[in-house]
């Protein structure tokens, strides 16, 4: 299964980025293989509008069934659980920490939205 987590960096070690559709990155983590890519969300960061919807409809494409972020807004959260992508909130510090977090069962999956939109 894949998981995407929101970052600025490039590997396991970078911090968790608490933006969704604004980050500035995505690492899309294999939980078979242990393996990851980073996929470049530079093209939202900087939207005028649309940014969340952009971003989620990038993660489904990608075939992650959970994402793990710091803030999802409503219009991102509806495109991702319409996708079937099961949204996990976190102020974990990297994207490792975040990865240990959910292996361990430690967060809790999103009911809903938890910022408004065009949250900064």
């Amino acid at each position: 299964m894949k998981i995407a987590l929101t970052t600025s960096g490039s590997n396991l070690n970078a911090p968790l980025d608490s933006r969704f559709g604004r980050a500035p990155k995505f690492l899309i983590y294999d939980m078979e293989s242990k393996n990851f890519e980073v996929i470049d969300n530079t093209q939202n960061l900087n939207a005028a509008q649309g940014a969340g919807i952009q971003s989620a409809q990038n993660i489904a494409r990608q075939g992650a069934k959970a994402l793990i972020t710091g803030h999802c807004g409503p219009k991102a959260f509806r495109v991702l659980e319409s996708a079937g992508v099961k949204i996990y909130n976190t102020s974990a510090a990297t994207v490792q920490e975040a990865i240990d977090l959910y292996i361990a069962g430690k967060l809790t999956e999103a009911a809903s939205a938890d910022v408004d939109g065009h949250w900064v």
